[in-house]
């Protein structure tokens, strides 16, 4: 989430704010009907600048119910585990970034900073990838994530024979641009 958009930029250099202009998140998850993946390309979020990337905030948001898995049935079994009604959005606040050399025009960082989710919040730290153009940056990371720690439920029906595994794995790809100047 995060730098200026200048070819040349470091770690030490001066980093402008920036506004979210696309992005998806999506989760890999494991069922007893099989594998499937939830995704939304509804995302808002923004990055507030800083002196250098380790001093860079940022959040983005993400409706719950944008989500989708292509199965209507399932799409709603979701909205109801996450509460929809109750906490309509999935967010990501940045706390900290921490660069590592920057090869070209890509750096791997640490992304450290707290989800909320289901009205829990929680700090995890993950591993990303930040790729400069001329315009803009493009974060890619994962995370493994529980989903029973942010107290949500209803992964079985039918009585357990349809369970959906607590583990899934969290995908982000968020293009940040410069904003006119």
């Amino acid at each position: 989430m995060l730098a200026a958009a200048v070819p040349g930029v470091h770690a030490q250099a001066r980093v402008q704010p920036t506004t979210l202009i696309s992005g998806t998140l999506s989760f890999d998850a494991r069922g007893t009907l099989g594998d499937f993946t939830g995704t939304t390309a509804n995302l808002t979020g923004a990055i507030a600048g800083g002196p250098a990337l380790e001093a860079v905030r940022g959040w983005v948001e993400a409706r719950v119910d944008s989500m989708t898995t292509d199965n209507g049935r399932r799409d709603r079994d979701m909205r109801k585990s996450l509460g929809a009604d109750q906490y309509p959005t999935i967010r990501f606040d940045l706390d900290e970034l921490r660069p590592s050399p920057r090869q070209g025009d890509i750096m791997v960082v640490t992304l450290v900073g707290r989800f909320t989710i289901h009205g829990v919040t929680r700090q995890e730290t993950f591993p990303g990838t930040l790729t400069w153009s001329r315009t803009g940056i493009r974060l890619e990371a994962r995370v493994g994530m529980d989903v029973r720690a942010y107290r949500i439920g209803g992964l079985s029906k039918a009585f357990g024979l349809l369970k959906m595994q607590p583990d899934i794995v969290v995908h982000i790809d968020l293009r940040f641009e410069q904003p006119p100047r």
